[in-house]
């Protein structure tokens, strides 16, 4: 018996929906990048695609090439962590530069071509990660001839903390991309990801870049959730058993049955990215009704306390992930984020898809 993930791409092409109207006039991309967040880039790209997007954000070469044979010729598909000239080969792909390097290597590149090389430009604004530093886009701004033979489709950045609107960096963050783009030629911009797109009309752009809330994370911490679930983690009990109180369970003996309980032992752990961290903590669904995960997670196995459903039996299915029992609400008790929830699941999992 196999644990089951269901992915909803109706739910995921209604959010992007969604997220395309917050974005207007500007256009609305979708960021399938980490296998579509962990859902299946090639399935979740052709939903999107299906439902009008254009525009797709890989992090690697190898994700770019994976997507591009999955969704045709047409839309754009660009490379966050960018690629060296030639690397991509025929397949059409847009590198984002993120450096002065970045520039000067494809730069050359045209040169050597005689034809202008489309790419998107990277301003990093307040990350400190990937992207030019101010210094280096205004040396760049100063040096026109350093672009030449480039084809600038967008330039961009990224908010640190979008999920946080009162923070300050925000503000900022906006004002230098603001700046800096004036000095550089006429192109259009990418600013708001998942979170930015609820920040308000300063953070509006030619080109939004959601990832996250397509899947159902919340894009609004502390708010109402205004997306829809589109993930089901659903995995079959292999065995029921009675013990006796005080009979403790799992790895370490750190759980004991504290009354004559029933213990559930059910097939998924952290090798199928169920996190160890959520020992003790996690909760099931079955039946609508919530048992608690006791004892340590361990690689191919969990155990929950069924003793309050007596009809619970080998070969039902506890609900590791789905209503009532969200992503984001598994990763508070995980310590984590909805990110990591959803990246992490393993390729164990018998997959469904509901279609678009």
């Amino acid at each position: 018996m196999q644990a089951v993930l269901t992915v909803d791409l109706s739910a995921v092409a209604a959010n992007w929906r969604l997220l395309r109207d917050r974005a207007a006039p500007g256009a609305c991309a979708g960021v399938v990048k980490a296998d579509g967040y962990g859902l299946g880039a090639a399935s979740v790209g052709r939903a999107l695609l299906a439902a009008g997007c254009r525009h797709f954000f890989v992090a690697h070469l190898a994700e770019g090439l994976a997507l591009r044979a999955a969704l045709g010729p047409g839309p754009m598909v660009a490379v966050l962590n960018g690629f060296a000239p030639g690397e991509a080969g025929e397949a059409g792909l847009l590198p984002v530069l993120n450096g002065p390097g970045d520039v000067a290597a494809w730069a050359a590149a045209a040169r050597r071509a005689g034809r202008r090389l489309p790419a998107l430009l990277h301003l990093d604004t307040g990350m400190a990660r990937l992207g030019l530093a101010p210094a280096e886009a205004e040396a760049l701004a100063a040096d026109p001839a350093a672009l030449e033979g480039l084809d600038l489709r967008w330039v961009m950045t990224h908010l640190a903390c979008a999920d946080d609107p009162a923070h300050a960096l925000n503000a900022a963050q906006a004002g230098r991309f603001a700046a800096l783009r004036a000095r550089l030629p006429a192109a259009p911009t990418s600013l708001a990801n998942s979170s930015g797109l609820f920040l308000g009309p300063g953070f509006a752009s030619d080109l939004a870049r959601p990832g996250c809330a397509l899947y159902g994370i919340n894009p609004t911490p502390g708010q109402p959730n205004p997306m829809r679930q589109a993930v089901r983690l659903d995995a079959p009990v292999l065995q029921v058993r009675e013990i006796p109180a005080g009979t403790p369970v799992g790895y370490g003996a750190g759980w004991a049955a504290p009354r004559t309980s029933r213990i559930a032992t059910v097939a998924a752990g952290y090798a199928d990215g169920y996190l160890r961290s959520l020992s003790g903590r996690a909760i099931g669904v079955i039946a609508g009704r919530p048992v608690p995960l006791v004892g340590r997670v361990s690689m191919d196995l969990i155990t929950f306390d069924v003793t309050d459903l007596p009809m619970v039996a080998p070969g039902d299915r506890v609900q590791l992930i789905g209503p009532g029992n969200t992503p984001d609400e598994v990763a508070e008790r995980a310590g984590t984020i909805g990110y990591e929830v959803l990246t992490g699941l393993g390729a164990r999992y018998a997959r469904e898809y509901v279609p678009a």
